[in-house]
């Protein structure tokens, strides 16, 4: 008997199920829940989410905000204007991660607050506010029929799409799931503004990717618990399973480790003339390795801040090619958001390196929040001062001015040449606390 020989696709599929059951998920049987199926949560096929589902988590999350402030979210929910796939799914995770702006009449004054789709702060699930459940066999109509193997719905919303094949047949292997999900983006795209990311599987490899992941980009998740890298003998969807897809984890992963890029490019036309601008996003996904460093690196970071802490944080080896960069952006976001509004100082030892590590943060504003500033100079001339008064003048920023301008807050890149004064002894460039210093490729030597 072959190895693979009982990795089916209907193997595959009734033991994802099985861990997902493991984990805590509601199992649903599609043809049930159908438009015309015993009991129907579907108006017809076209639609890719549960209706009833969507409302019922808005007002379990929502209960201080009125009916019209609710109808207003779901119709925000439905409603998506741009020809890109891209943008939607973009335009959408803001709204799951950052919340939906409504407004609403109260004693005839217009108030503005925000709606929840999935409540972030039940992510243990005391609350009961986030209802997941697993689903198979999902017919969608809309450019063709198609039917994708599991979805995974978060209170409603199809958050993740899993893709099965057999490793039994030597014909059909995981580039094929790949190439199913392309087809399933193209005859199926309403499905895909709400993804937060799929999976693909035939039983021995399992791997993750976004929306605009090429096959390459999809990765192995290597780890349960973060502590040990499990073996390749070990079938990789049940690593990846029980790895990114218990309920905290999940969350986690979508509200904290997805980020996206936005970059422009000049469209010419075939004689060589600018017609405009080409915008291109992509969508990434932490590696396991990523997450779970960055998990510990902010962890880190708290003891070390604290009043009784060494303000020693320590440090994360990369290998080459391993995403260092990205790391840098989840684990900034990490202490924007978990710490109270630090100054990050980002220090390179070279101009090009920081301005390929500017040019990755700046592009990856929606996860930050923020736009980052470059230091130019160590300290401003009085009269680069008088210069930078002027309308439309060029930007200059100093180094010392970045820190001192402002009481908290800002991410700003430097190389590590401009902490040296030009003459003279070293002074301290500030006397705030609140500052976070990442150096990027930092060298050990060794002496003999």
């Amino acid at each position: 008997m072959s190895l693979f020989e009982n990795f089916t696709e209907d193997f595959l599929e009734e033991a994802a199920i099985e861990i997902l059951q493991e984990l805590g998920y509601e199992y649903v049987f599609a043809p049930d829940i159908s438009c015309d199926g015993e009991y129907p949560e579907r108006k017809d096929y076209r639609e890719v989410f549960l209706e009833q589902r969507v409302k019922d988590a808005l007002f379990r999350i929502n209960r201080d905000l009125p009916a019209e402030a609710l109808e207003d979210a779901y119709r925000q929910i439905i409603t998506f204007n741009s020809p890109m796939l891209e943008e939607n799914n973009r335009y959408f995770h803001k709204l799951l991660v950052e919340g939906i702006e409504v407004s609403y009449k109260e004693k005839n004054v217009i108030r503005t607050k925000r709606a929840y789709i999935i409540d972030f702060d039940d992510m243990d699930g005391k609350k009961s506010n986030n209802e997941f459940l697993v689903v198979n066999q999902f017919t969608i109509i809309e450019n063709e029929e198609r039917r994708p193997d599991l979805i995974l719905f978060i209170n409603g919303i199809p958050v993740v799409v899993i893709e099965l094949k057999s490793a039994s047949d030597e014909n059909v292997g995981i580039e094929n799931a790949y190439n199913q999900i392309q087809t399933y983006k193209r005859d199926i795209p309403s499905l895909f503004n709400y993804n937060a990311f799929c999976i693909l599987s035939d039983g021995i490899n399992a791997k993750a990717g976004t929306i605009t992941s090429n096959e390459e980009r999809f990765m192995n998740w290597r780890s349960i618990d973060g502590e040990t890298v499990e073996p390749l003998s070990k079938p990789q969807y049940e690593v990846l399973f029980y790895g990114m897809l218990a309920k905290e984890r999940l969350l986690d992963i979508i509200k904290n480790f997805l980020l996206f890029q936005e970059s422009k490019e000049e469209e010419k036309d075939a004689d060589g003339n600018k017609i405009g601008d080409k915008k291109t996003i992509i969508k990434i996904l932490a590696a396991y390795h990523q997450y779970f460093a960055v998990k510990k690196a902010i962890e880190k970071t708290k003891e070390a801040t604290r009043e009784d802490g060494d303000r020693k944080i320590g440090v994360i080896w990369h290998t080459q090619g391993s995403g260092k960069s990205f790391s840098m952006v989840f684990y900034t976001a990490g202490l924007v958001r978990e710490l109270n509004n630090p100054t990050i100082v980002v220090i390179t030892d070279r101009n090009d390196l920081d301005d390929q590590l500017f040019s990755t943060f700046a592009k990856s504003q929606d996860i930050l929040r923020q736009t980052p500033k470059q230091a130019d100079v160590r300290k401003l001339t009085d009269e680069q001062k008088k210069q930078q008064a002027k309308e439309n003048s060029k930007e200059i920023n100093g180094l010392f001015d970045l820190l001192n301008d402002r009481e908290s807050g800002g991410i700003i890149f430097t190389t590590i040449q401009k902490f040296k004064p030009e003459e003279g002894e070293m002074p301290a460039l500030t006397k705030r606390k609140n500052v976070i210093i990442i150096a990027d490729e930092a060298v050990i030597l060794g002496l003999n």
